[in-house]
């Protein structure tokens, strides 16, 4: 009875203690835990974006890169954080919408982070190295049903959304491509475009420049409709409807985190946003910029948790895959 009373009195003088905590936040340096390296897109906006914060509040935001089993390593130390909003998860779809159904065994949960918001969206294309005899998806499709195991496609790693929307694509068309996994983006076009491997699914704003180069030829977008910067090039939803492969960069809090505070930090990044030398630097990068509310983005969670559970259901990927 006693250890209850203790136990509701700590609770109550934790909670108050926090709610307090939100009015004057923030007061000390925050910390942002990217899980990806240096350089890549998504440390790029991040420290875009920790430059505005630290501008508009008057606080340090250091952006730490923790790299790293895909990432899990980054998305663990956030979640064992205080739940104060001094630390905060920057991170792509991996580690908050796909990593639960694609490992057996997690360090954290990640349905139990606080949603902050979607910061910005990009969109996968595919590409293909200019020696395969395909000039678009259905001869590509064609072509791998009359020669099984013919082809493969590279991704950054096992997990990643390149990975999984290659995966869909074989489930949904009904083919079979080998997965030959590289520890990075840059290599795997690399290799692409060296013609060592024949496929792959990348970001736009990577796959751009070699595609303007003829080093690679694009075969569809993986968005709902036509991109404005490929006009000509087919969305994969007019082959296969329902396809989709979009990538995102999402802010996560630790459990516990005030919902004040969440909103506070939500409000400033689509601030921060619509700032133009902000969205001139995103539109260079090829995102588009979202500034979601913590409730949007706990809804949009939901969805690309179902919806990349059924791909990985669908095709049996596994994170050794």
């Amino acid at each position: 009875m006693l250890q209850s009373l203790a136990k509701l009195i700590f609770t109550v003088g934790l909670a108050f203690s926090l709610c307090a905590h939100s009015q004057d936040y923030p007061s000390k340096p925050i910390k942002l835990i990217v899980p990806i390296a240096t350089g890549a897109a998504f440390d790029t906006v991040t420290r875009l974006l920790a430059e505005k914060l630290h501008n508009k509040w008057g606080q340090p935001v250091i952006v730490e890169n923790r790299a790293g089993a895909s990432h899990n390593m980054g998305a663990e130390a956030v979640f064992r954080s205080a739940p104060d909003g001094y630390t905060m998860l920057f991170a792509p779809p991996p580690a908050l919408v796909i990593n639960k159904s694609l490992f057996s065994k997690l360090a954290y949960d990640p349905d139990a982070f606080v949603p902050v918001s979607v910061v910005v969206s990009t969109y996968n294309v595919l590409a293909v190295n200019t020696s395969v005899p395909a000039q678009s998806v259905q001869q590509l499709i064609a072509y791998a049903k009359a020669n099984p195991d013919r082809l493969n496609y590279a991704s950054a790693g096992s997990g990643s959304t390149p990975h999984l929307a290659a995966e869909m694509f074989k489930t949904m068309a009904g083919i079979t491509i080998a997965h030959i996994p590289f520890k990075g983006t840059s290599q795997a076009i690399l290799e692409v475009m060296g013609g060592r491997v024949d496929m792959m699914f990348v970001d736009i704003g990577l796959a751009l420049p070699h595609i303007r180069s003829g080093k690679l030829r694009v075969l569809a977008v993986a968005s709902e409709k036509r991109s404005s910067v490929l006009p000509e090039t087919p969305a994969m939803s007019e082959v296969l409807p329902g396809f989709l492969s979009v990538i995102w960069l999402g802010v996560v809090a630790p459990t516990g985190t005030p919902p004040a505070i969440a909103n506070q930090f939500s409000s400033a990044i689509a601030e921060i946003l619509k700032q133009p030398d902000v969205a001139n630097r995103l539109l260079e990068l090829h995102f588009d910029p979202i500034g979601s509310t913590p409730d949007a983005m706990s809804l949009f969670m939901g969805q690309e948790r179902v919806r990349w559970k059924k791909v990985i259901r669908d095709s049996g990927a596994t994170a050794d895959q």
